[in-house]
């Protein structure tokens, strides 16, 4: 009996192992988008000599994926969000959690926030998205929904 049971442990370790990215939240994103998963990735990102975890977001009505890089501050983290369509930064600071333009080291990788480009009564709206201590599925998920209100109601 403990020789099957720890058989069906191994083969079940091993299945999660070769899975690769690994499922961390899924809902609804309440736009044309339409819902969302979040799945953490393998591979890090490595920017400013600092390893940084990766997570992408699909969506059921679009094939745009977004991948968010996260970075851990001293008081909490930046998260940014690498899409060629609209990269933005959101950010918390132990008090708020909302959206930023790209830090400026950002910029000269080539993602650039361009105001010209998004909805920018969406943008000042996501200002601030939660007060408070959150954590960081709080905020995958806070970007996972409000990330589509950046883009016309056309999905692409």
């Amino acid at each position: 009996m403990k020789m099957i049971f720890l058989t069906a442990v191994l083969i079940v370790t091993s299945c999660m192992l070769a899975m690769g990215n690994k499922f961390v939240a899924k809902g609804e994103s309440n736009s044309p988008f339409g819902d969302y998963r979040i799945e953490k990735l393998e591979n890090h990102l490595i920017f400013n000599n600092k390893e940084l975890d990766k997570y992408v977001i699909t969506y059921d009505n679009t094939d745009m994926k977004v991948i968010i890089a996260m970075d851990k501050q001293k008081k909490c983290k930046k998260y940014y969000v690498l899409s060629d369509k609209c990269p933005v930064q959101y950010e918390c600071n132990g008090v708020y959690f909302g959206v930023k333009k790209m830090d400026a080291d950002l910029k000269f990788k080539g993602y650039q926030t361009s105001l010209d480009n998004l909805n920018k009564v969406e943008y000042y709206h996501q200002k601030v998205l939660a007060t408070g201590t959150t954590t960081t599925v709080d905020h995958l998920q806070l970007i996972a929904s409000y990330y589509p209100g950046f883009f016309s109601a056309k999905v692409s």
